[in-house]
């Protein structure tokens, strides 16, 4: 069986999301932007009304994923909320101006969000994914998964390198899991689950009525999604 992580936006948004089956839920804000820390009022809100896990986006700003160490402290202060609101992890990735892991920074958030789950987010995919998935199976930094295209805008695109990044995914135990994400539907999943047999999947637009997220979650969808994974 592969769990379904569903977006949400809101308390609206994670109840269907969870009513349909939902697995875990990732709650962002300005999504339009790729996704950004939402507010604290919301986090509480989305917390409160469900029993599946909920994983906070802790993203400042969309203008890269390189953060100067003048920005730490806002990021700390999101961390720090989000804990005390109960939810179960953060989503979050952190590049250096050479296209790398920005371990430092990785380390300081890691060491804030001590018993929170963490996602490394598609951040990975501005890089080359299988090597800088390789060196984070390397480091002595403990991220619980890492959500990735393969490198490539869609899934689709990227299942040669999610291939590759699965496979090494299961030399080691302590290796972050593969949670293949973006431009995945009912429509593509059978085929990409075959080839990928990923234990975990994320979907966004593709459960939205129309595929917009400015429209309301499609419960249909997350069954259509549920039954084909397991």
């Amino acid at each position: 069986m592969s769990l379904v992580e569903i977006i949400v936006l809101n308390q609206e948004d994670a109840k269907y999301a969870e009513a349909y089956g939902a697995d875990r839920l990732e709650l962002v804000s300005a999504i339009a932007e790729g996704g950004l820390t939402p507010s604290y009022g919301t986090i509480k809100m989305v917390v409160e009304s469900v029993k599946i896990p909920v994983m906070v986006m802790v993203r400042p700003h969309s203008n890269s994923f390189v953060y100067r160490r003048g920005e730490w402290d806002a990021i700390r202060e999101d961390i720090k909320k989000i804990q005390e609101l109960g939810a179960a992890g953060v989503v979050f990735g952190a590049l250096t101006e050479k296209q790398e892991v920005d371990f430092d920074m990785l380390g300081m958030v890691l060491e804030e969000a001590k018993g929170l789950s963490l996602t490394f987010h598609r951040a990975i995919d501005q890089t080359d994914s299988l090597e800088v998935y390789r060196s984070l199976c390397q480091s002595p930094y403990h991220v619980n998964r890492v959500l990735t295209s393969g490198g490539k805008p869609r899934v689709p695109e990227g299942l040669d390198s999610l291939t590759g990044m699965i496979a090494e995914s299961g030399k080691t135990t302590n290796s972050p899991i593969i949670m293949p994400g973006s431009g995945l539907s009912s429509r593509n999943i059978e085929y990409i689950h075959q080839q990928l047999l990923a234990s975990e999947y994320h979907f966004g637009s593709a459960v939205r009525v129309d595929g917009d997220f400015r429209k309301k979650i499609n419960g249909d969808e997350i069954q259509r999604i549920k039954r084909i994974v397991n």
